[in-house]
């Protein structure tokens, strides 16, 4: 059973979790610029909670393919008052910050979130790694090449799940020397991986189970989804949910999404299917 220490907790994934994805950027694929009051983001976090979610995870930089790349500057203005609010609001809240640069991060932290989501993995920006090592939060990892900006181009691999495996072996040793204890690995659905690539990905997503660690799946609402059905990540909560169900069954125990109460109700279908 995988626990993870997040503000002085200890969180069980013996059951599968929910993290809640709170937007502050203008140009999120999905839901880019709905937020726009502290009322807004309260009431979004708040019915989370009540849905069930374990975590909160608010980022201000769209790293969605070819999304625009904004200044550190930007990204805190984005998202330090939305953690301050959220702070004040909401005790023990675990709070995750969706960023890859290190001085958002421990600005981030210094304000009150707990816990760290870095689709690059310590590898966008060098000293990530030792600054989550010195804040002793929980650290997320994603499997991504490149850049937001230059994803879509680096698609190209020799055996995807093997190169995969290989990185988490590489990103965890290295996070792991630096004292780093709790680690969750994410496979980075529709980062540098096409739509059949993102399938194959989740037709093997157990083999990333040898690492020991929770995986966390990202699908909500992707294109690997809305692309596949002829539609748009708007229309795109049925096939959501289907595919929740697989990334639970591949070994899965957080999901990351934008509708908590389908999603943890797909996990209490899971729940039963296992105990049966």
């Amino acid at each position: 059973m995988h626990t993870i220490n997040c503000n002085g907790k200890l969180i069980d994934f013996s059951t599968p979790r929910v993290m809640g994805i709170v937007n502050v950027t203008p140009d999120s694929f999905y839901d880019g610029g709905k937020l726009k009051t502290d009322a807004d983001i309260i009431y979004q976090v708040s019915k989370m909670l009540e849905d069930g979610a374990t975590f909160i995870d608010i980022g201000g930089y769209s790293s969605r393919p070819d999304g625009t790349d904004i200044s550190v500057d930007e990204e805190l203005r984005r998202v330090l008052p939305m953690i301050d609010v959220l702070v004040k609001e909401f005790k023990n809240l675990n709070l995750s910050i969706d960023s890859f640069r290190e001085s958002v991060i421990k600005k981030a932290i210094e304000h009150g979130a707990n816990l760290v989501n870095d689709i690059s993995a310590g590898l966008l920006d060098a000293a990530t790694l030792e600054t989550v090592a010195a804040l002793q939060v929980p650290y997320i990892m994603m499997h991504t090449r490149g850049t937001p900006q230059t994803m879509k181009t680096l698609t190209s691999y020799e055996n995807l799940t093997k190169e995969i495996n290989v990185y988490f072996s590489e990103r965890i040793a290295a996070a792991r020397a630096l004292g780093i204890n709790d680690v969750i690995i994410d496979p980075g659905y529709g980062f540098a991986k096409t739509l059949d690539q993102n399938y194959e990905l989740l037709n093997n997503q157990d083999l990333l189970l040898a690492h020991k660690v929770p995986i966390l799946a990202g699908v909500s609402r992707k294109s690997m989804i809305y692309k596949t059905l002829n539609t748009t990540a708007a229309m795109a909560l049925n096939g959501t949910s289907a595919l929740h169900m697989v990334c639970l069954q591949k070994g899965a125990s957080l999901l990351r999404v934008h509708d908590v109460k389908e999603a943890m109700e797909v996990i209490q279908l899971y729940e039963q299917l296992e105990k049966n």
